[in-house]
C-alpha cells in the first residue's frame, strides 16, 4: 500500500497549462551561504566579496551575487516540477529586477506556460514561468526554464503539443537597479578594463579550469536544497543510461561565470541570462574551461555604465584555445561542450 503522505514528485500527466504553483520553504539568506558560494566556486568578482567596495560604489551593503540568488530560489521549484526530470533542457528571459542582501527571505510561485508530450512516449517536456520574490513582495527573480520529465503511464498519449514562445532576448530598461557609480578602484577589482575596451566579435578564452569533485557538486545541490534525483542520488543513477549521478548544470553555469572572472573581471552586475543550453552531460571529474564571445557592446542612457551582451561556452576537459566552434558541420554540439549560454552584463564606464 502506498502511503498518500510521502511526496513522488509530479509525472508529465500531472501538469496542466496554465497551473500555477506555490513552492514551500521560503529561505532566509546568511552570510554562511555566500561564504559557502565562494568556497563551492572560486568566484572572485569584487562587489559580492568585500563590503566596503559595495558601499563605495552606493549600495547598502554588499548585494548576494546573483547566480547564488538563482539557485536558491530555482531549487525551490524542484520538488514540483522536476523532481522526477529526466534532464533540465535550457532557460530562458531571466532577469534579476533588484538585489538581495544577507537577510532578505526569497519565495517561489510558478505557472506551467507549456506542454509537449515527445515523440518516444515515456516523457515530455514542462515549461514554467516562475517569479521569485523577497519578505516585501518585491520581484527579486523572473526566469522560464523547460525540463524533460518522465510520464508515469508511458501506453497513454496525451497527445498535446504546446510549446510557448520565448523571446531571444530581454529589452534592456531605462532604469536599472545599480546606485550611481562615482569611482572603481580597479587595484581592488582586479581588472583594468571597462566597458570601452570591449569590440563587438572578439572572443575571450579564458585560461583556467576548474575540476569537479564529487564532494563539490553534492554539496552545491545541497546548499540550494536541490533535491532532483539525478543530482544527488547515486544508487538511483547507477542501474540507469549515465550510470552515475548528472552534475547540476546550475553549478556549471557557476563555474564559468567564475572562470570569465580573468578578463571580465569588472563586469560584476548580471542583467540577464537570454537563453541557455546545456549541451551535453557533466560528471564528477571533469574539468571546465570556457571561453566567451563578445556578442553585442551596448550603450546605455547612462553615462557611469554600459552593457555587454556575451555568449560564454562551456567545455570539459578541452582548453578553449582547441576549440573554434560550439558546433559541428552538421549544428550539432561537439561532444566537449557542456554549456551554451547567452547573457547580459552591466560594466562600468572608464570615463564616467
Amino acid at each position: 500500500m502506498s502511503n498518500s503522505k510521502i511526496n513522488q514528485g509530479n509525472y508529465f500527466e500531472d501538469f496542466q497549462l496554465h497551473q500555477k504553483i506555490i513552492h514551500p520553504l521560503p529561505r532566509t539568506i546568511s552570510e554562511g551561504d555566500v561564504s559557502f558560494y565562494i568556497a563551492l566556486t572560486g568566484s572572485r568578482f569584487a562587489l559580492h566579496s568585500s563590503v566596503e567596495l559595495a558601499k563605495n560604489i552606493g549600495y547598502k551593503a554588499r548585494p548576494v551575487d546573483d547566480l547564488l540568488v538563482f539557485h536558491m530560489v530555482f531549487a525551490k521549484s524542484v520538488t514540483d516540477i522536476s523532481l522526477n526530470a529526466i534532464a533540465n533542457l535550457g532557460y530562458a528571459e531571466i532577469s534579476f529586477p533588484e538585489p538581495v542582501f544577507v537577510g532578505d527571505t526569497i519565495r517561489l510561485e510558478s505557472t506551467v506556460i507549456g506542454l509537449k508530450e515527445n515523440s518516444n512516449g515515456k516523457s515530455g517536456n514542462v515549461y514554467v514561468h516562475s517569479l521569485g520574490y523577497n519578505q516585501n513582495n518585491r520581484l527579486i527573480l523572473s526566469f522560464k526554464r523547460w525540463v524533460m520529465v518522465h510520464k508515469s503511464d508511458p501506453s497513454t498519449s496525451t497527445g498535446i503539443k504546446e510549446i510557448p514562445h520565448l523571446e531571444a532576448s530581454i529589452p534592456i530598461a531605462d532604469e536599472l537597479a545599480i546606485p550611481s557609480i562615482k569611482f572603481v578602484d580597479t587595484n581592488q577589482t582586479g581588472s583594468s578594463f571597462f566597458w570601452e575596451d570591449y569590440v563587438k566579435g572578439e572572443r575571450l578564452n579564458h585560461p583556467e579550469g576548474m575540476t569537479i569533485d564529487n564532494s563539490e557538486h553534492t554539496l552545491a545541490t545541497r546548499l540550494y536544497q536541490n533535491n532532483a534525483k539525478l543530482h544527488f542520488n547515486d544508487h538511483m543513477m547507477k542501474s540507469g543510461k549515465m550510470g552515475q549521478r548528472l552534475v547540476y548544470g546550475g553549478h556549471i553555469i557557476s563555474i564559468c561565470r567564475s572562470l570569465t572572472f580573468n578578463g571580465l573581471g569588472n563586469a560584476m552586475w548580471l542583467y540577464s541570462i537570454n537563453s541557455g543550453t546545456h549541451a551535453n552531460p557533466t560528471f564528477s571529474g571533469d574539468t571546465i574551461y570556457c571561453y566567451s564571445e563578445v556578442l553585442d557592446v551596448i550603450e546605455h542612457s547612462r553615462n557611469d555604465l554600459g552593457l555587454l551582451r556575451l555568449r560564454t561556452i562551456g567545455l570539459k576537459n578541452r582548453i578553449p584555445s582547441e576549440v573554434t566552434d560550439a558546433r559541428d558541420a552538421d549544428n550539432k554540439y561537439h561532444p566537449c561542450v557542456v554549456l551554451d549560454l547567452d547573457y547580459t552584463l552591466v560594466i562600468p564606464r572608464r570615463n564616467n
